[in-house]
């Protein structure tokens, strides 16, 4: 819990553009402060980091304006980056998702983007990988690597992360699509699963069904409701996801082997937003466990392990960010279990959508809202 805040005033700084609260944060294992690099953002949905420093932020209710480049002083440019598909469905939790660079973006120059592709009335999630120009101001060599082989027409659960892991395989997680939970118990549908493809979109040879038989040869697991955080353990090598549950049940999961069934809708630690029940069962021989649950539900959205140097007792940690919850969680972990846990950014009383580590060493995270921010926790003085 956030045991103090000492509030006092805020000041600009100009050479930056950053707008920095002299708020110190005394919390378990370090004192923070928050400073704001960039605000009046349209629904900020995913952060990420280009080598120089410079970051890119996604919009999700901009469609194709969306993309939007903060600079390694923290300027952000007025006009966004240009390219973007013009299919990009706009509707509440569809629009413009995740943009990471590829790791060796210094000489290749590739980012890799999903989006909900098609209409109100049938859509899908996609992945996109197209070169991001030198001058920054826009995207060439567009080209589609993937798309869900189910269409929707709901306006939620699309899942969207996007993970490159360091032995080159490209994950892209997928939500259950809202009105069709029981998809994620049929590994042929890509609804309700974890995609793992090569970096260029085609399909690894030990992925479970490769061969097309027993499921789509581009799933690695299913029984998923909605994957909002993907991310690599730094030490274990270990793939972590956490998911949205409904009402309570939200989990992380690691992933260790293939072909694993996590279970949803046939268990879950959640019910229905109504009160009424989805299933009695809570485990079941053959279905996978979480590895952490919340109950009551934080709506969690956004994941990083924490490995920079600024905060040195947060190494390895792991931070979820909460948007029901309004707050950023801050996991304890020891290897591949978590063994603690303590909230952070309550008295900012904001809906935290995406949270980063930095190249810097300091953490970022995405505040959820029509005049979102991007914020930087940075050590206390």
């Amino acid at each position: 819990m956030i045991r103090t805040a000492l509030a006092s005033s805020l000041l600009l700084t100009a050479s930056t553009g950053v707008l920095a609260a002299q708020e110190v944060y005394e919390t378990e294992q370090a004192n923070f402060s928050v400073e704001t690099i960039a605000e009046n953002l349209n629904y900020p949905w995913s952060i990420s980091f280009l080598p120089d420093g410079a970051m890119l932020v996604t919009e999700r209710d901009a469609g194709s304006d969306g993309l939007r480049l903060i600079e390694a002083d923290g300027t952000l440019r007025q006009a966004p980056v240009s390219g973007l598909p013009g299919d990009i469905v706009v509707n509440r939790q569809s629009g413009l998702f995740d943009a990471i660079p590829h790791p060796d973006f210094a000489e290749n120059r590739l980012v890799y983007i999903s989006y909900a592709q098609g209409t109100r009335e049938a859509h899908r999630t996609a992945l996109i990988r197209a070169r991001l120009s030198d001058d920054l101001s826009a995207l060439e060599n567009v080209e589609e690597l993937f798309a869900v082989n189910f269409d929707i027409a709901t306006n939620r659960h699309h899942g969207a992360k996007i993970l490159l892991d360091r032995d080159g395989y490209l994950w892209l997680s997928l939500g259950d699509g809202g009105d069709h939970m029981d998809e994620a118990q049929n590994p042929s549908s890509h609804l309700g699963s974890l995609i793992r493809l090569n970096e260029d979109g085609s399909v690894p040879s030990d992925n479970p069904f490769a061969g097309g038989d027993g499921g789509a040869p581009e799933v690695w697991s299913y029984g998923h409701r909605n994957i909002q955080g993907l991310v690599q353990h730094p030490e274990t090598g270990t793939v972590w996801s956490h998911e949205h549950g409904p009402r309570g049940g939200d989990e992380i999961n690691i992933h260790t082997e293939s072909g694993l069934n996590y279970g949803w809708p046939e268990i879950t630690y959640g019910i229905n937003y109504n009160g009424t029940i989805i299933t009695e069962e809570r485990d079941r021989e053959g279905l996978e466990q979480p590895l952490w649950y919340w109950n009551p539900s934080i709506a969690s959205s956004g994941m990083t392990f924490y490995t920079g140097d600024a905060f040195p007792h947060w190494q390895n940690d792991v931070f979820v960010g909460a948007l029901a919850g309004m707050h950023l969680a801050r996991l304890e972990t020891d290897g591949d279990r978590v063994i603690g846990q303590e909230r952070l950014l309550e008295d900012l009383e904001e809906r935290i959508r995406d949270v980063r580590t930095g190249p810097d060493g300091f953490i970022y995270v995405l505040t959820d809202s029509d005049e979102g921010r991007v914020l930087r926790l940075v050590p206390a003085e």
